[in-house]
């Protein structure tokens, strides 16, 4: 498994010189959190993830999670890194204060999240839920509900997870059967079982707080007659700590692909003690908080495992030698050459570091609309930001995620047959890497949400809003011939990707399905399109350095010869998913399902 070395850097270069933290927490009215403050955060949490978390990653995965009578226990060194993790006051960074927390805007703790996943990703996922846990009380919780979880959850002594899915719904939530049963004290019995419940049980925390969605007697059928409910695995004392075991229970872990030291637990209810949070049927709307948190989660898990496959592979290609370089040798007096000579070792090097860094400059980016949804004091500021990051999740979730597999597939490949080795540490990035596309909304489920939901049922009009921004940037720089090659790209794929949208609405009025069949490439299409304005507007404040004189050159030259890279080499992969779009849905539609196999 390879050493990781936080990347604080590119992390600071995103944070603070492309997306202007200063200024950003300087509009919201937060002049006490800058970038020295978060700098100081970031060097010290760079610290626990590389030696802390890091030493644990191949040990975790070797040693799994036991499970015995409704007991999991973690792996060796998981819960005692927790308890470091909770003594550092790392939990409560971005909790309010009146709860313990230390009232920090979301996008502070982003970077951490990213060093956590990518030093251990099954670690990560035990505190990880939690922060939408937090999220889900606060907007909808009552008062009492916050006094009582808050503080636990804030502190991170107590953990909380999401309770969403049923062995036969899957995504279609509508489906789902767990019943809660109103009782004279206001309480609810919930009965029912779910499944895929990430750190349903563990014995790294006190206790642990379920977010379920159930139903109750009378509700309607499907997606309007879910309710949400807090379903704690001990009841509380009355004082802030923990009371007599609830009825909820893990019924068994799930033997996994990946990720294998993080517990996927099968959680039984029985006549479990539950409260509501906010209106009764309204569970999947006030469940949407947390989703929209884990989701950008699993966005960082793309980011994570594209940058540990990077990272892995560059160490390698460096110190392997083999064959010479088809131009001359380069190591005269070795062998042979290491193998970072190669053109196509170099493909898959620079191919990693591009969605490795691109995908952060989006989350990040993700993360501070947050910000702004949640603390901009002018009311049509954060509508067009909410507007925003509605649209950007799908793309950050999904195509972070794609493209973050494709990178851990590289990093097994630049190791040839040692990828394939375990102890080299790749074939473990990429099984963990796999599940990033499945959980929290496959990728089809997220392409359905971005062309259906948030683009063709706002009239595009969401989609405008962001086109616009890139559409400015490139009147900004269009005289700019140093951003020539970059800028004119992005401005024709910019509006083709209008074109496109219009062509797949006039389509999906004429044929539903059209829409469906196109989803998928679509999302990619999105993906690359904002990945290449990303790129394009880091190599413009590379290149605004480079021309001050600022230092550090070597890190501006390479950040724009990857922008570059990517826009010769990467951004023409939307010319397949345009073509694939056009060419409709009736190929995907006219085979008999009897007629797949004979």
């Amino acid at each position: 498994m390879p050493d990781y070395k936080a990347p604080l850097r590119d992390m600071r270069f995103v944070l603070n010189e492309v997306l202007d933290l200063d200024g950003h927490y300087a509009k919201l009215g937060l002049e006490e959190v800058n970038s020295e403050l978060l700098n100081a955060f970031l060097e010290e949490g760079a610290k626990f993830a590389e030696n802390e978390l890091s030493p644990l990653n191949r040990s975790g995965d070797e040693e799994g999670c036991g499970f015995e009578n409704g007991v999991v226990t973690t792996p060796k060194g998981f819960k005692e890194a927790y308890a470091k993790y909770v003594e550092g006051g790392w939990p409560a960074m971005g909790g309010d204060p009146e709860f313990g927390g230390q009232g920090l805007p979301g996008s502070s703790s982003i970077a951490i999240s990213e060093m956590t996943g990518t030093a251990n990703w099954s670690w990560s996922m035990y505190p990880g839920l939690s922060h939408g846990a937090v999220a889900t009380i606060e907007a909808h919780g009552t008062d009492e509900q916050k006094q009582t979880y808050l503080p636990k959850l804030t502190s991170g002594e107590w953990t909380g997870t999401m309770c969403l899915t049923e062995a036969h719904c899957g995504s279609d939530l509508g489906l789902l059967k767990t019943k809660a049963e109103p009782q004279a004290d206001g309480s609810y019995k919930i009965t029912g079982t779910k499944i895929f419940i990430s750190a349903g049980e563990h014995d790294m925390a006190d206790n642990i707080v379920h977010i379920v969605l159930a139903r109750l007697p009378d509700a309607p059928k499907g997606t309007k007659g879910i309710s949400l409910f807090i379903v704690p695995k001990f009841l509380t004392d009355g004082e802030g700590g923990v009371g007599e075991r609830n009825g909820v229970a893990c019924g068994s872990i799930e033997h996994k692909m990946g990720i294998k030291a993080s517990a996927t637990c099968v959680m039984n209810f029985d006549g479990a003690t539950g409260y509501l949070i906010g209106p009764e049927n309204k569970g999947l709307n006030c469940m949407f908080t947390f989703m929209n948190f884990a989701r950008l989660g699993t966005a960082i898990q793309g980011v994570a495992h594209a940058e540990l496959g990077f990272q892995g592979g560059l160490t390698y290609a460096k110190d392997r030698l083999a064959m010479r370089s088809l131009s001359g040798a380069k190591n005269a007096d070795g062998p042979a050459d290491p193998i970072i000579v190669h053109p196509d070792v170099r493909r898959m090097l620079l191919t990693s570091k591009a969605f490795a860094e691109g995908g952060r400059a989006l989350v990040y980016f993700c993360a501070q609309l947050g910000d702004t949804v949640k603390l901009a004091k002018d009311e049509e500021e954060r509508k067009e930001a909410d507007a925003l990051m509605a649209l950007l999740t799908p793309i950050a979730k999904a195509f972070v995620t794609e493209v973050g597999l494709e990178a851990a597939s590289h990093g097994v490949q630049i190791y040839g047959g040692h990828g394939f080795i375990r102890e080299w540490g790749m074939e473990q990035n990429l099984r963990d890497a796999r599940i990033s596309t499945l959980y929290e909304g496959t990728t089809g489920i997220q392409a359905l949400d971005l062309l259906g939901r948030k683009v063709l049922m706002t009239q595009g009009q969401a989609l405008r809003n962001f086109t616009k921004i890139i559409h400015k940037f490139c009147e900004a720089n269009a005289d700019n011939d140093k951003l020539k090659e970059l800028i004119e790209p992005l401005a024709a794929s910019n509006k083709e990707w209008g074109d496109l949208t219009q062509a797949i609405g006039m389509q999906a009025m004429q044929n539903p399905d059209s829409a469906g069949g196109a989803s998928v490439d679509y999302l990619m299409y999105s993906g690359y399109v904002t990945l290449a304005y990303l790129w394009a507007l880091m190599a413009s404040k590379a290149q605004a350095q480079l021309d001050a004189g600022a230092g550090d050159e070597d890190f501006y030259k390479a950040k724009i010869s990857t922008a570059r890279f990517y826009f010769k080499r990467i951004l023409p992969r939307i010319a397949g998913h345009k073509g694939a779009i056009e060419g409709g849905i009736d190929s995907l539609m006219e085979l008999d399902a009897e007629h797949f196999a004979f």
